[in-house]
């Protein structure tokens, strides 16, 4: 009884809509199949299960077909581990009713399960490259052995378009060029920047107009206290080893000068009227002997003023020493 009701569920797995494709690639998928053929009860249901088994994997390559014939390993992993899990529920759940029924219906579920995981994958996840040139390492359902699948850029090209980035004299600029789908390129791409500097879209640019900066593995830069003559065009390119360019972005770089580093225009001062001889600047012999002269009679009457004074001053002192001996005196004789 039980190698029948295996039997029925080994057998509806021949007609599994093509969502179940490259399932058979899949090594615990295998062996859990194998394990239904083994545990017929009879040699002869155990041969019959054995063709089943090998229809039901011709069946998964012809219509994996309709479903672009590949896989990543990621969305493999995501459908077996929930298709599994169903199956192995249904398989330990002891049932009364019809095992044909049951069967059906564990093998619908899975198909939807595995139906939304491929649809997912092929609509979002096998080329994410909305600009740019994918080569990434997919699974064949036909041979089972992986690939190289090569996702052309929608647009045609490698140039994704421009970045601006703005940034003061003295700051700082990141120059970003990271896309999530670059790490499912094979090999390992390198990013160029290089630069062609003046002020960005004044005129059209040539190759010859770049400077190479730097080749690294990290996908961004950081260029730190700017001066005015670093803006410019940057451009960063992702390509491989060989050369190839899977990607291209230009960066314009606009450097502008912080408030407290703004110059101050230098103003000219208008020329003299024709026949002035006169600078405000340059002093003539002219101007400096009346400017002389009144120094001079002022530091005189200073002198005379001071020694007047000074004279007035000593005169007085004397006259009070002279009283103050003649009070003396008449004290003296009294008495």
């Amino acid at each position: 009884m039980e190698g029948q009701r295996l039997l029925r569920l080994v057998s509806l797995l021949c007609f599994v809509p093509a969502a179940e494709a490259c399932l058979q690639c899949d090594h615990k998928i295998r062996i859990l199949l194998e394990d239904f053929v083994l545990s017929a009860p009879t040699v002869d249901d155990q041969i019959e299960m054995t063709k089943i088994r090998d229809h039901a994997y011709v069946t998964y390559r012809e219509t994996s077909q309709k479903r672009k014939g590949v896989i990543d390993p990621t969305t493999l992993y995501r459908a077996r581990t929930e298709y599994q899990s169903e199956l192995d529920r249904f398989l330990k759940t002891e049932y009364t009713g019809s095992v044909t029924f049951k069967a059906i219906q564990i093998l619908e579920k899975g198909r939807k399960i595995l139906e939304k995981h491929l649809d997912t994958f092929i609509r979002d996840g096998l080329c994410p490259n909305k600009c740019g040139l994918l080569k990434r390492r997919v699974m064949d359902c036909f041979s089972c052995h992986y690939k190289i699948y090569i996702c052309p850029s929608p647009s045609g090209q490698q140039d994704c378009g421009e970045l601006q980035v703005q940034a003061e004299e003295g700051g700082q600029a990141v120059l970003n060029c990271f896309l999530p789908w670059h790490h499912l390129l094979l090999g390992a791409p390198e990013y160029h920047y290089s630069l062609a500097r003046g002020v960005p879209g004044t005129e059209q640019l040539k190759e010859s107009d770049f400077e190479a900066l730097v080749v690294t593995a990290e996908s961004s830069v950081v260029l730190n206290q700017l001066h005015a003559d670093e803006q410019g065009t940057y451009r960063c390119s992702l390509q491989s080893q060989d050369g190839t360019v899977f990607y291209r972005v230009i960066f314009p770089l606009a450097v502008a000068l912080s408030p407290d580093q703004t110059r101050r225009p230098v103003i000219d001062l208008p020329s003299l009227p024709s026949g002035d001889n006169y600078s405000p600047s340059q002093p003539t012999a002219g101007l400096l002997v009346p400017v002389v002269a009144m120094v001079t009679a002022l530091s005189l009457v200073a002198s005379v003023g001071l020694t007047v004074v000074l004279g007035m001053m000593m005169s007085q002192r004397r006259a009070e020493e002279k009283e103050d001996g003649g009070k003396k005196q008449t004290k003296h004789c009294v008495m």
